[in-house]
């Protein structure tokens, strides 16, 4: 417990930016992976073929170099500079937003076709048939999937910790630093991940699992 107690502020401020990093790159990635999701079932072969790329692109390449790229890369390009913190989310959330968008379009893929048909027959476009009919079905069939993504995502906060961001996987450096046993430290660290996990996304999962199939 001595080092928690001794070093409270780094751990706080290091869950604290991971929880930061996890929530707004989820939201992002969230938002992000379902528009690539309807680009990849539209009846626009362009769309489907960008939506495809961007897929196959950023999902076959390594986290740890998009996030180089946005950290070291990126300013060399003279575009406006950003901090290592916006970064870390730009690159989390294209890169998470992949596996969303793959998670999301096996649960289109559930729907059935009559229910797209039978929103076509009412005169219904594309995009309000999968917003309004389609979608709403297809979340409630990938809720495992969905959180086994942010569970995924969850963990790949910490590959930040090599670009200087002060999240929970650069507390083993700053202990290190201050002449703290690492060991110890990466126990705590890796303890407090299997409580955010088993103590909340695994209840949350299976509250919205359970609510969402009942509703269905």
């Amino acid at each position: 417990m001595n080092i928690i107690t001794d070093n409270s502020e780094l751990f706080l401020t290091g869950f604290k930016n991971t929880g930061i990093l996890f929530i707004i790159s989820g939201f992002f990635a969230l938002i992000l992976g379902t528009i690539v999701a309807g680009m990849r079932v539209s009846p626009a072969p362009a769309m489907r073929a960008a939506g495809t790329f961007y897929v196959n692109a950023v999902r076959n390449t390594p986290l740890t170099l998009i996030l180089a790229f946005f950290a070291l890369g990126y300013p060399r390009l003279g575009l406006p500079s950003v901090s290592f913190m916006n970064a870390a989310i730009v690159g989390l959330s294209l890169y998470t937003a992949t596996y969303v968008c793959e998670a999301i379009r096996s649960g289109i893929n559930t729907v059935s076709v009559g229910q797209s048909e039978a929103a076509r027959a009412i005169g219904l476009p594309f995009m309000k048939t999968l917003s309004l009919v389609v979608l709403p079905q297809a979340f409630r069939s990938v809720v495992p999937p969905l959180f086994s993504v942010f569970i995924a995502l969850l963990k790949n906060t910490t590959v930040a910790a090599g670009f200087s961001v002060l999240e929970a996987g650069a507390i083993r450096a700053y202990l290190s630093e201050r002449g703290e046993p690492m060991l110890p430290g990466l126990l705590w660290v890796a303890l407090i991940f299997v409580v955010v996990v088993l103590g909340i996304m695994t209840p949350l999962q299976r509250y919205l699992e359970k609510k969402w199939r009942v509703a269905r």
